[in-house]
Protein backbone atom coordinates (compact mmCIF):
# COMPACT_ATOMS: atom_id res chain seq x y z
CA UNK A 1 0.00 0.00 0.00
CA UNK A 2 1.62 3.14 -0.78
CA UNK A 3 2.49 6.05 1.73
CA UNK A 4 0.29 8.94 1.92
CA UNK A 5 3.42 11.10 1.06
CA UNK A 6 4.11 9.10 -2.17
CA UNK A 7 1.54 11.24 -3.82
CA UNK A 8 2.94 14.68 -3.15
CA UNK A 9 6.86 13.11 -3.18
CA UNK A 10 6.05 12.42 -6.80
CA UNK A 11 4.29 15.61 -7.52
CA UNK A 12 7.40 17.28 -6.50
CA UNK A 13 9.61 15.15 -8.46
CA UNK A 14 7.46 15.61 -11.37
CA UNK A 15 7.85 19.48 -11.26
CA UNK A 16 11.22 18.78 -10.94
CA UNK A 17 11.56 16.22 -13.80
CA UNK A 18 9.18 19.05 -15.55
CA UNK A 19 11.24 22.12 -15.11
CA UNK A 20 14.64 19.90 -15.84
CA UNK A 21 13.87 18.29 -19.37
CA UNK A 22 11.20 20.51 -20.47
CA UNK A 23 11.45 22.17 -24.15
CA UNK A 24 12.21 25.37 -22.49
CA UNK A 25 14.98 23.61 -20.18
CA UNK A 26 16.61 22.06 -23.38
CA UNK A 27 16.30 25.46 -25.63
CA UNK A 28 18.04 27.33 -22.63
CA UNK A 29 20.68 24.55 -22.53
CA UNK A 30 21.25 24.80 -26.22
CA UNK A 31 20.81 28.22 -27.45
CA UNK A 32 21.16 27.30 -31.10
CA UNK A 33 17.99 25.59 -30.55
CA UNK A 34 16.14 29.31 -30.64
CA UNK A 35 17.21 30.31 -33.32
CA UNK A 36 17.81 27.43 -36.09
CA UNK A 37 14.01 27.07 -36.71
CA UNK A 38 14.39 31.13 -38.33
CA UNK A 39 17.67 30.31 -39.93
CA UNK A 40 17.60 31.98 -43.65
CA UNK A 41 18.88 32.18 -46.47
CA UNK A 42 20.36 36.14 -45.73
CA UNK A 43 21.41 35.23 -42.70
CA UNK A 44 23.54 32.18 -43.86
CA UNK A 45 25.26 34.37 -46.83
CA UNK A 46 25.87 36.67 -43.93
CA UNK A 47 27.18 34.45 -41.21
CA UNK A 48 29.59 32.89 -44.17
CA UNK A 49 30.86 36.28 -44.99
CA UNK A 50 31.42 36.90 -41.45
CA UNK A 51 33.39 33.21 -40.27
CA UNK A 52 35.53 33.57 -43.28
CA UNK A 53 36.90 37.03 -42.56
CA UNK A 54 36.89 36.18 -38.81
CA UNK A 55 39.26 32.88 -40.28
CA UNK A 56 41.83 35.24 -42.13
CA UNK A 57 42.18 37.48 -38.77
CA UNK A 58 42.32 34.39 -36.28
CA UNK A 59 45.27 32.49 -38.02
CA UNK A 60 47.92 34.80 -37.77
CA UNK A 61 46.57 36.18 -34.17
CA UNK A 62 46.96 32.05 -33.15
CA UNK A 63 50.30 32.01 -34.34
CA UNK A 64 51.38 35.16 -32.96
CA UNK A 65 49.84 34.47 -29.20
CA UNK A 66 51.46 31.23 -29.13
CA UNK A 67 54.84 32.98 -29.21
CA UNK A 68 52.62 34.92 -26.29
CA UNK A 69 52.33 32.15 -24.47
CA UNK A 70 55.99 30.74 -24.99
CA UNK A 71 54.68 27.92 -27.10
CA UNK A 72 55.27 26.55 -30.45
CA UNK A 73 52.90 28.08 -32.80
CA UNK A 74 50.66 25.18 -33.68
CA UNK A 75 49.38 25.40 -29.70
CA UNK A 76 47.69 28.50 -30.77
CA UNK A 77 45.95 26.74 -33.97
CA UNK A 78 45.07 23.94 -31.87
CA UNK A 79 43.31 26.25 -29.22
CA UNK A 80 41.36 28.38 -31.75
CA UNK A 81 39.16 26.31 -33.80
CA UNK A 82 37.55 24.50 -30.58
CA UNK A 83 35.72 27.28 -29.48
CA UNK A 84 34.21 27.92 -32.76
CA UNK A 85 32.22 24.60 -32.89
CA UNK A 86 31.57 24.33 -28.90
CA UNK A 87 30.04 28.49 -29.02
CA UNK A 88 27.77 27.71 -31.85
CA UNK A 89 25.82 25.11 -30.13
CA UNK A 90 26.07 26.58 -26.27
CA UNK A 91 26.67 30.63 -26.57
CA UNK A 92 24.44 32.82 -26.13
CA UNK A 93 25.85 35.84 -27.98
CA UNK A 94 26.01 36.21 -31.83
CA UNK A 95 29.25 38.17 -32.10
CA UNK A 96 31.71 36.40 -29.72
CA UNK A 97 34.25 34.42 -30.71
CA UNK A 98 36.18 31.83 -28.51
CA UNK A 99 40.21 31.33 -29.51
CA UNK A 100 43.54 33.06 -27.71
CA UNK A 101 44.13 36.21 -26.78
CA UNK A 102 46.71 38.66 -26.00
CA UNK A 103 45.76 38.88 -22.02
CA UNK A 104 45.50 35.30 -21.73
CA UNK A 105 48.76 34.08 -23.67
CA UNK A 106 50.46 36.66 -21.37
CA UNK A 107 48.79 34.73 -18.20
CA UNK A 108 49.32 31.18 -19.54
CA UNK A 109 53.32 32.34 -20.27
CA UNK A 110 53.41 33.47 -16.21
CA UNK A 111 51.78 30.55 -15.00
CA UNK A 112 53.08 27.93 -17.46
CA UNK A 113 56.98 28.63 -17.73
CA UNK A 114 56.64 27.82 -21.40
CA UNK A 115 55.79 24.44 -20.82
CA UNK A 116 53.24 23.04 -23.27
CA UNK A 117 51.60 19.86 -20.73
CA UNK A 118 51.33 22.85 -17.83
CA UNK A 119 49.65 25.03 -20.67
CA UNK A 120 47.14 22.19 -21.45
CA UNK A 121 46.43 20.93 -18.12
CA UNK A 122 45.62 24.68 -16.47
CA UNK A 123 43.21 24.22 -20.27
CA UNK A 124 41.29 20.91 -18.51
CA UNK A 125 41.01 22.53 -14.71
CA UNK A 126 40.00 26.00 -16.09
CA UNK A 127 37.54 24.59 -18.12
CA UNK A 128 36.15 22.09 -14.68
CA UNK A 129 36.54 25.05 -12.70
CA UNK A 130 34.30 27.16 -15.41
CA UNK A 131 31.76 24.52 -15.91
CA UNK A 132 31.24 23.82 -12.08
CA UNK A 133 30.56 28.17 -11.79
CA UNK A 134 28.26 27.90 -14.91
CA UNK A 135 26.51 24.54 -13.28
CA UNK A 136 25.75 26.41 -9.93
CA UNK A 137 25.19 29.77 -11.47
CA UNK A 138 28.22 31.48 -9.70
CA UNK A 139 27.97 33.70 -12.57
CA UNK A 140 27.20 37.04 -9.88
CA UNK A 141 30.78 36.43 -8.45
CA UNK A 142 32.16 38.20 -11.85
CA UNK A 143 29.95 41.32 -11.04
CA UNK A 144 32.70 41.91 -7.63
CA UNK A 145 35.79 42.93 -10.09
CA UNK A 146 34.94 46.30 -10.58
CA UNK A 147 35.67 48.35 -13.87
CA UNK A 148 39.05 50.33 -12.69
CA UNK A 149 40.57 46.84 -11.86
CA UNK A 150 39.98 45.63 -15.37
CA UNK A 151 40.67 48.14 -16.97
CA UNK A 152 44.11 48.98 -15.25
CA UNK A 153 44.58 45.17 -15.68
CA UNK A 154 44.52 45.57 -19.47
CA UNK A 155 46.24 48.76 -19.85
CA UNK A 156 49.03 46.89 -17.77
CA UNK A 157 48.46 43.86 -19.92
CA UNK A 158 49.27 45.61 -23.03
CA UNK A 159 52.38 47.57 -22.24
CA UNK A 160 53.64 43.69 -20.68
CA UNK A 161 52.59 42.45 -23.91
CA UNK A 162 53.70 44.57 -26.38
CA UNK A 163 56.93 45.41 -24.93
CA UNK A 164 57.88 41.81 -24.25
CA UNK A 165 57.62 41.34 -28.38
CA UNK A 166 60.31 44.29 -28.64
CA UNK A 167 62.86 41.40 -28.61
CA UNK A 168 61.36 39.66 -31.42
CA UNK A 169 61.13 42.72 -33.43
CA UNK A 170 64.88 43.78 -33.26
CA UNK A 171 65.84 40.01 -32.93
CA UNK A 172 67.33 40.12 -29.48
CA UNK A 173 68.04 36.67 -27.13
CA UNK A 174 68.48 35.80 -23.71
CA UNK A 175 65.58 38.27 -22.65
CA UNK A 176 64.17 37.43 -19.26
CA UNK A 177 60.33 36.81 -19.18
CA UNK A 178 60.10 38.78 -16.03
CA UNK A 179 58.98 42.73 -16.84
CA UNK A 180 61.18 44.61 -14.99
CA UNK A 181 64.34 42.65 -15.82
CA UNK A 182 63.23 42.50 -19.46
CA UNK A 183 63.33 46.27 -19.45
CA UNK A 184 66.47 46.10 -18.26
CA UNK A 185 67.43 43.30 -20.29
CA UNK A 186 66.29 44.91 -23.62
CA UNK A 187 68.00 48.65 -23.46
CA UNK A 188 71.39 46.99 -22.26
CA UNK A 189 71.33 44.73 -25.34
CA UNK A 190 70.40 47.14 -27.68
CA UNK A 191 73.60 47.34 -29.67
CA UNK A 192 73.47 43.54 -30.74
CA UNK A 193 70.08 44.06 -32.79
CA UNK A 194 69.51 42.45 -35.47
CA UNK A 195 69.07 45.13 -38.33
CA UNK A 196 67.25 42.51 -40.70
CA UNK A 197 64.72 41.94 -38.06
CA UNK A 198 64.39 45.33 -36.71
CA UNK A 199 63.93 46.81 -40.63
CA UNK A 200 61.63 44.09 -41.14
CA UNK A 201 59.46 44.65 -37.96
CA UNK A 202 58.79 47.95 -38.06
CA UNK A 203 58.11 48.01 -41.82
CA UNK A 204 55.38 45.52 -40.62
CA UNK A 205 54.19 47.72 -37.93
CA UNK A 206 53.72 50.65 -40.50
CA UNK A 207 52.06 49.08 -43.06
CA UNK A 208 49.25 47.24 -40.85
CA UNK A 209 48.92 50.71 -39.23
CA UNK A 210 48.18 52.36 -42.89
CA UNK A 211 45.68 49.81 -43.67
CA UNK A 212 43.68 49.67 -39.96
CA UNK A 213 43.88 53.97 -40.38
CA UNK A 214 42.25 53.07 -43.89
CA UNK A 215 39.66 50.63 -43.05
CA UNK A 216 38.48 53.47 -40.54
CA UNK A 217 38.34 56.00 -42.91
CA UNK A 218 37.30 54.89 -46.10
CA UNK A 219 34.09 56.23 -47.32
CA UNK A 220 31.18 53.68 -46.80
CA UNK A 221 29.17 52.35 -49.36
CA UNK A 222 25.91 53.76 -50.55
CA UNK A 223 22.94 53.48 -52.83
CA UNK A 224 23.66 54.57 -56.26
CA UNK A 225 27.49 54.24 -56.02
CA UNK A 226 28.93 52.99 -59.34
CA UNK A 227 29.70 49.71 -59.79
CA UNK A 228 33.49 50.73 -59.66
CA UNK A 229 33.22 52.66 -56.70
CA UNK A 230 31.54 49.32 -54.96
CA UNK A 231 34.62 47.26 -56.63
CA UNK A 232 37.26 48.90 -55.22
CA UNK A 233 35.42 49.37 -51.98
CA UNK A 234 35.17 45.67 -51.54
CA UNK A 235 38.91 45.21 -52.51
CA UNK A 236 39.90 47.62 -49.75
CA UNK A 237 37.83 46.62 -47.33
CA UNK A 238 38.97 43.15 -47.59
CA UNK A 239 42.69 43.69 -47.83
CA UNK A 240 42.48 45.97 -45.01
CA UNK A 241 40.28 43.41 -42.85
CA UNK A 242 43.05 40.84 -43.76
CA UNK A 243 46.31 43.16 -43.38
CA UNK A 244 47.42 40.29 -40.74
CA UNK A 245 47.13 38.07 -43.13
CA UNK A 246 48.86 39.79 -45.73
CA UNK A 247 51.58 41.30 -43.44
CA UNK A 248 52.31 37.53 -42.16
CA UNK A 249 52.21 36.02 -46.02
CA UNK A 250 54.20 38.92 -47.20
CA UNK A 251 56.60 38.80 -44.64
CA UNK A 252 57.25 35.22 -45.02
CA UNK A 253 57.79 35.41 -48.42
CA UNK A 254 60.30 37.74 -48.25
CA UNK A 255 62.07 35.43 -45.41
CA UNK A 256 61.96 32.35 -48.46
CA UNK A 257 63.13 34.55 -51.43
CA UNK A 258 66.32 35.20 -48.80
CA UNK A 259 66.79 31.44 -47.71
CA UNK A 260 66.60 30.54 -51.16
CA UNK A 261 69.53 32.96 -52.45
CA UNK A 262 71.42 31.30 -49.10
CA UNK A 263 70.67 34.42 -46.89
CA UNK A 264 69.24 34.31 -43.19
CA UNK A 265 68.80 37.79 -42.27
CA UNK A 266 65.57 37.25 -39.97
CA UNK A 267 64.87 34.73 -37.24
CA UNK A 268 61.88 32.47 -38.59
CA UNK A 269 59.44 30.37 -36.53
CA UNK A 270 61.59 27.38 -37.82
CA UNK A 271 59.87 23.63 -37.78
CA UNK A 272 56.74 23.51 -36.87
CA UNK A 273 54.40 19.94 -35.94
CA UNK A 274 52.33 19.24 -39.13
CA UNK A 275 48.63 18.07 -39.20
CA UNK A 276 45.97 17.82 -36.72
CA UNK A 277 46.43 16.94 -32.65
CA UNK A 278 45.50 13.69 -31.96
CA UNK A 279 42.30 13.21 -29.00
CA UNK A 280 44.12 12.20 -26.03
CA UNK A 281 43.78 12.83 -22.01
CA UNK A 282 45.50 16.03 -20.85
CA UNK A 283 48.83 15.21 -18.86
CA UNK A 284 48.15 14.29 -15.55
CA UNK A 285 51.88 13.73 -15.20
CA UNK A 286 55.58 14.23 -16.63
CA UNK A 287 58.50 13.28 -17.07
CA UNK A 288 61.71 16.07 -16.81
CA UNK A 289 65.16 14.72 -16.64
CA UNK A 290 64.03 11.03 -16.17
CA UNK A 291 62.04 12.26 -13.65
CA UNK A 292 58.30 12.03 -13.24
CA UNK A 293 56.70 15.51 -12.33
CA UNK A 294 52.90 13.95 -10.51
CA UNK A 295 49.65 15.70 -11.04
CA UNK A 296 49.98 17.37 -7.47
CA UNK A 297 53.02 18.86 -8.18
CA UNK A 298 52.29 20.10 -11.87
CA UNK A 299 49.24 21.66 -9.88
CA UNK A 300 51.47 23.41 -7.38
CA UNK A 301 53.19 24.57 -10.23
CA UNK A 302 50.74 26.40 -11.31
CA UNK A 303 49.96 28.30 -8.22
CA UNK A 304 47.47 31.10 -8.02
CA UNK A 305 46.73 30.41 -12.16
CA UNK A 306 43.95 27.75 -10.82
CA UNK A 307 42.08 31.37 -9.67
CA UNK A 308 43.11 33.67 -11.92
CA UNK A 309 43.07 32.08 -15.41
CA UNK A 310 39.81 30.69 -14.83
CA UNK A 311 38.44 34.02 -13.07
CA UNK A 312 40.09 36.68 -15.59
CA UNK A 313 38.65 34.04 -18.94
CA UNK A 314 35.10 34.08 -17.54
CA UNK A 315 35.59 37.88 -16.91
CA UNK A 316 36.63 38.96 -20.47
CA UNK A 317 34.57 36.84 -22.32
CA UNK A 318 31.08 37.74 -20.26
CA UNK A 319 32.55 41.83 -20.71
CA UNK A 320 32.46 41.43 -24.24
CA UNK A 321 29.36 39.46 -24.46
CA UNK A 322 27.91 42.67 -22.53
CA UNK A 323 29.33 44.94 -23.99
CA UNK A 324 28.01 43.50 -28.03
CA UNK A 325 24.41 42.61 -26.75
CA UNK A 326 23.80 46.00 -25.39
CA UNK A 327 25.46 47.33 -28.77
CA UNK A 328 23.12 45.40 -30.84
CA UNK A 329 19.83 45.07 -28.54
CA UNK A 330 19.88 41.76 -27.38
CA UNK A 331 20.47 39.65 -23.95
CA UNK A 332 22.84 37.03 -22.64
CA UNK A 333 22.64 34.47 -20.17
CA UNK A 334 25.88 34.73 -18.45
CA UNK A 335 25.59 31.23 -16.37
CA UNK A 336 25.31 29.79 -19.83
CA UNK A 337 28.02 31.89 -21.11
CA UNK A 338 30.33 29.91 -18.52
CA UNK A 339 29.39 26.96 -19.30
CA UNK A 340 30.17 27.36 -23.20
CA UNK A 341 33.93 29.01 -22.09
CA UNK A 342 33.93 25.85 -19.88
CA UNK A 343 33.28 22.93 -22.05
CA UNK A 344 35.35 24.71 -24.47
CA UNK A 345 39.09 24.84 -22.41
CA UNK A 346 37.63 21.11 -20.77
CA UNK A 347 37.51 19.87 -24.48
CA UNK A 348 39.80 21.61 -25.55
CA UNK A 349 42.66 19.97 -23.19
CA UNK A 350 41.94 16.78 -25.18
CA UNK A 351 43.01 18.46 -28.22
CA UNK A 352 46.40 20.02 -26.84
CA UNK A 353 44.89 23.58 -26.37
CA UNK A 354 46.04 26.00 -24.04
CA UNK A 355 43.07 28.33 -22.16
CA UNK A 356 41.21 30.64 -24.61
CA UNK A 357 38.18 33.29 -23.88
CA UNK A 358 36.45 36.02 -25.43
CA UNK A 359 38.48 38.07 -28.23
CA UNK A 360 37.36 41.48 -28.43
CA UNK A 361 39.13 42.32 -31.76
CA UNK A 362 37.88 39.14 -33.55
CA UNK A 363 34.47 39.58 -31.97
CA UNK A 364 34.18 43.38 -32.79
CA UNK A 365 34.90 42.19 -36.21
CA UNK A 366 32.36 39.57 -36.13
CA UNK A 367 29.72 42.10 -35.39
CA UNK A 368 31.23 44.60 -38.01
CA UNK A 369 30.21 42.28 -40.89
CA UNK A 370 27.24 41.57 -40.25
CA UNK A 371 27.21 38.22 -38.03
CA UNK A 372 23.57 37.04 -37.82
CA UNK A 373 24.26 34.06 -35.40
CA UNK A 374 27.24 32.27 -34.29
CA UNK A 375 27.03 29.88 -36.89
CA UNK A 376 29.79 32.10 -38.69
CA UNK A 377 31.76 30.29 -36.17
CA UNK A 378 31.69 26.59 -38.24
CA UNK A 379 33.29 28.43 -41.14
CA UNK A 380 35.83 30.18 -39.33
CA UNK A 381 37.14 26.50 -37.41
CA UNK A 382 37.05 24.54 -40.76
CA UNK A 383 39.81 27.42 -41.90
CA UNK A 384 41.76 27.05 -38.63
CA UNK A 385 41.80 22.81 -39.27
CA UNK A 386 42.44 23.75 -43.01
CA UNK A 387 45.62 25.27 -41.81
CA UNK A 388 46.53 22.78 -39.52
CA UNK A 389 46.24 20.08 -42.21
CA UNK A 390 47.97 21.42 -45.65
CA UNK A 391 49.77 25.17 -44.37
CA UNK A 392 51.99 23.91 -41.40
CA UNK A 393 54.90 23.46 -43.66
CA UNK A 394 54.84 27.23 -44.41
CA UNK A 395 55.07 28.43 -41.14
CA UNK A 396 58.65 27.61 -40.89
CA UNK A 397 59.83 30.66 -42.71
CA UNK A 398 57.16 32.77 -40.79
CA UNK A 399 59.47 35.76 -39.31
CA UNK A 400 59.33 36.25 -35.89
CA UNK A 401 59.53 39.91 -36.53
CA UNK A 402 56.16 39.98 -38.49
CA UNK A 403 54.23 37.86 -35.38
CA UNK A 404 56.10 40.38 -33.23
CA UNK A 405 54.26 43.46 -35.11
CA UNK A 406 50.79 41.59 -35.48
CA UNK A 407 50.82 41.65 -31.94
CA UNK A 408 51.88 45.16 -31.00
CA UNK A 409 49.51 46.51 -33.22
CA UNK A 410 46.58 44.38 -31.82
CA UNK A 411 47.06 45.23 -27.65
CA UNK A 412 48.25 49.22 -28.91
CA UNK A 413 44.13 49.81 -28.49
CA UNK A 414 43.98 48.33 -25.11
CA UNK A 415 46.80 50.48 -23.28
CA UNK A 416 43.97 53.35 -22.23
CA UNK A 417 45.16 55.52 -19.28
CA UNK A 418 42.30 58.48 -20.65
CA UNK A 419 40.16 56.62 -17.82
CA UNK A 420 42.24 58.02 -15.01
CA UNK A 421 40.84 61.45 -16.16
CA UNK A 422 37.26 60.41 -16.15
CA UNK A 423 37.95 58.61 -12.48
CA UNK A 424 39.23 61.69 -11.08
CA UNK A 425 35.87 63.54 -12.42
CA UNK A 426 32.91 61.05 -11.31
CA UNK A 427 34.79 59.63 -8.26
CA UNK A 428 38.35 59.76 -6.44
CA UNK A 429 38.78 56.65 -4.67
CA UNK A 430 38.05 54.62 -7.18
CA UNK A 431 41.61 55.78 -8.97
CA UNK A 432 43.20 53.97 -6.14
CA UNK A 433 41.98 49.95 -7.63
CA UNK A 434 42.77 51.55 -10.57
CA UNK A 435 46.26 52.49 -9.50
CA UNK A 436 47.01 49.32 -7.26
CA UNK A 437 46.21 47.21 -10.13
CA UNK A 438 48.20 48.72 -13.22
CA UNK A 439 51.22 49.31 -11.09
CA UNK A 440 51.61 45.91 -9.01
CA UNK A 441 50.51 44.16 -12.31
CA UNK A 442 53.98 45.27 -13.38
CA UNK A 443 55.65 43.32 -10.85
CA UNK A 444 53.53 40.07 -10.27
CA UNK A 445 50.04 39.77 -12.11
CA UNK A 446 48.37 37.59 -9.80
CA UNK A 447 48.94 40.55 -7.02
CA UNK A 448 47.94 43.02 -9.11
CA UNK A 449 44.72 41.64 -9.95
CA UNK A 450 44.24 40.43 -6.38
CA UNK A 451 45.38 43.39 -4.54
CA UNK A 452 43.44 45.18 -7.07
CA UNK A 453 39.70 43.34 -6.00
CA UNK A 454 40.40 43.51 -2.51
CA UNK A 455 41.37 47.72 -2.33
CA UNK A 456 37.57 47.58 -4.40
CA UNK A 457 35.76 45.81 -1.91
CA UNK A 458 37.55 47.78 0.47
CA UNK A 459 36.13 50.66 -0.46
CA UNK A 460 32.60 48.63 -1.54
CA UNK A 461 32.89 47.73 2.35
CA UNK A 462 33.02 50.96 4.19
CA UNK A 463 30.50 52.75 2.03
CA UNK A 464 28.56 49.44 3.91
CA UNK A 465 30.01 50.33 7.56
CA UNK A 466 28.99 54.02 7.08
CA UNK A 467 26.09 54.14 5.77
CA UNK A 468 25.28 58.33 4.81
CA UNK A 469 22.36 59.53 8.09
CA UNK A 470 20.76 62.52 7.63
CA UNK A 471 19.52 65.10 10.09
CA UNK A 472 16.37 66.26 8.17
CA UNK A 473 13.45 67.70 10.69
CA UNK A 474 14.51 70.85 11.62
CA UNK A 475 11.66 71.11 14.32
CA UNK A 476 12.77 67.50 15.66
CA UNK A 477 15.12 64.97 15.86
CA UNK A 478 14.68 62.71 12.41
CA UNK A 479 17.75 60.88 11.33
CA UNK A 480 17.35 59.48 8.22
CA UNK A 481 19.22 56.24 6.67
CA UNK A 482 20.09 56.83 3.00
CA UNK A 483 21.24 53.36 2.67
CA UNK A 484 20.46 49.55 3.66
CA UNK A 485 22.05 48.61 7.33
CA UNK A 486 23.83 45.29 7.64
CA UNK A 487 26.30 44.39 10.74
CA UNK A 488 29.29 46.14 9.81
CA UNK A 489 26.79 49.14 9.63
CA UNK A 490 25.72 48.51 13.56
CA UNK A 491 28.27 50.45 15.74
CA UNK A 492 27.87 53.79 13.09
CA UNK A 493 24.68 53.80 13.70
CA UNK A 494 24.82 53.55 17.45
CA UNK A 495 27.25 56.08 17.78
CA UNK A 496 25.44 58.49 14.92
CA UNK A 497 22.05 58.01 17.17
CA UNK A 498 24.11 58.80 20.24
CA UNK A 499 25.51 61.54 19.68
CA UNK A 500 22.69 63.04 18.58
CA UNK A 501 20.77 62.04 21.41
CA UNK A 502 22.25 61.58 24.48
CA UNK A 503 25.23 64.63 23.78
CA UNK A 504 22.85 67.32 25.96
CA UNK A 505 22.08 66.62 29.86
CA UNK A 506 18.61 65.95 28.69
CA UNK A 507 17.60 63.19 26.39
CA UNK A 508 16.01 63.00 23.32
CA UNK A 509 13.63 61.45 21.38
CA UNK A 510 14.20 60.20 17.73
CA UNK A 511 12.71 59.39 15.17
CA UNK A 512 14.38 56.71 12.73
CA UNK A 513 13.54 57.54 8.71
CA UNK A 514 13.50 54.24 6.97
CA UNK A 515 12.18 55.21 3.91
CA UNK A 516 15.19 54.23 1.87
CA UNK A 517 16.18 51.12 4.15
CA UNK A 518 15.97 47.98 2.18
CA UNK A 519 18.03 45.29 4.14
CA UNK A 520 18.02 44.58 7.84
CA UNK A 521 20.04 41.53 9.31
CA UNK A 522 20.25 40.09 12.58
CA UNK A 523 22.95 41.85 14.12
CA UNK A 524 20.91 45.26 13.37
CA UNK A 525 17.53 44.22 14.72
CA UNK A 526 19.40 43.41 17.95
CA UNK A 527 21.54 46.51 18.04
CA UNK A 528 17.68 48.30 17.40
CA UNK A 529 16.42 46.57 20.35
CA UNK A 530 19.57 47.58 22.19
CA UNK A 531 19.08 51.35 21.38
CA UNK A 532 15.28 50.98 22.04
CA UNK A 533 15.92 50.16 25.53
CA UNK A 534 18.37 52.80 26.48
CA UNK A 535 15.55 55.41 25.11
CA UNK A 536 13.30 53.82 27.52
CA UNK A 537 15.26 53.65 30.44
CA UNK A 538 15.95 57.59 29.57
CA UNK A 539 12.14 57.81 29.60
CA UNK A 540 12.03 58.86 25.95
CA UNK A 541 10.91 57.17 22.72
CA UNK A 542 12.90 55.49 19.72
CA UNK A 543 9.74 55.79 16.62
CA UNK A 544 10.26 54.06 13.15
CA UNK A 545 8.64 56.10 10.35
CA UNK A 546 8.94 54.83 6.46
CA UNK A 547 9.19 51.10 6.93
CA UNK A 548 8.75 49.00 3.43
CA UNK A 549 6.53 46.24 4.36
CA UNK A 550 9.31 43.69 4.52
CA UNK A 551 11.41 45.42 7.12
CA UNK A 552 8.43 45.98 9.06
CA UNK A 553 8.12 42.20 9.42
CA UNK A 554 11.42 41.42 10.30
CA UNK A 555 11.56 44.04 13.02
CA UNK A 556 7.56 43.08 14.36
CA UNK A 557 9.28 38.98 13.56
CA UNK A 558 11.68 40.36 16.64
CA UNK A 559 9.22 41.34 19.26
CA UNK A 560 10.69 44.94 20.15
CA UNK A 561 8.84 46.03 23.37
CA UNK A 562 6.68 49.13 22.80
CA UNK A 563 7.60 48.69 19.11
CA UNK A 564 6.26 52.83 17.50
CA UNK A 565 6.09 52.62 14.28
CA UNK A 566 4.04 55.15 12.41
CA UNK A 567 3.41 55.10 8.80
CA UNK A 568 4.89 58.59 8.29
CA UNK A 569 6.00 61.67 9.62
CA UNK A 570 3.15 63.70 10.00
CA UNK A 571 1.60 60.34 12.22
CA UNK A 572 4.81 60.54 14.02
CA UNK A 573 3.90 64.26 14.79
CA UNK A 574 0.27 63.12 15.82
CA UNK A 575 1.90 60.84 18.45
CA UNK A 576 3.37 64.34 20.30
CA UNK A 577 0.14 66.41 19.71
CA UNK A 578 -2.21 64.16 21.60
CA UNK A 579 0.71 63.40 23.93
CA UNK A 580 1.44 59.82 23.72
CA UNK A 581 4.86 60.30 23.94
CA UNK A 582 7.34 62.80 25.25
CA UNK A 583 8.16 65.89 22.23
CA UNK A 584 10.72 64.65 19.76
CA UNK A 585 13.00 67.60 20.98
CA UNK A 586 12.90 69.71 23.80
CA UNK A 587 14.94 72.75 24.53
CA UNK A 588 16.72 73.00 27.64
CA UNK A 589 15.48 76.32 28.15
CA UNK A 590 11.84 74.83 28.06
CA UNK A 591 12.93 72.42 30.59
Amino acid sequence: MEQPGSWHDRGVGARIYGRCCSWEALRRTLPFLCWLPQYSIQWLQLDLIAGFTVGLTVVPQALAYAEVAGLPVEYGLYSSYVGCFIYCLFGTSKDVTLGPTAIMSLLVSVYTSSDASLAVLLAFLSGCIQLAMGLFKFGFLLDFISYPVIKAFTSAAAVTIGFSQVKNLLGLKDIPRQFILQVYETFHKLPTIRLGDAVLGFLCITFLMALKFMKEHFPRVYRGMPRCYRLCYIIVWVTTTARNAIVVVAAGLVAYSFHVMGLEPFILTGKTAEGLPEFQLPPFSEKIDNRTVTFSEMAQDIGAGLFIIPMMGLLESVAIARAFASQNNYRINTNQELLAIGLTNFLGSFLSAFPVTGSFGRTALNSQTGACTPAGGILTGLLVLFSLAYLTPLFFYIPKAALAAVIICAVAPMFDLGICKTLWRVKKIDLLPFLVTFLLSFWEIQYGILLGILTSLIILCFSIARPKIKVIDPNGLTLMIMSGLSFPSVEYLRDAVHEKAFTDSLPQSVVLDFTHVSVLDYTVVMTLRELQHEFQSQGRALLFTGLQPDILQTLLAANLKDFLHPQNMAAAQDLYDDGSIQPLLRNKEAS
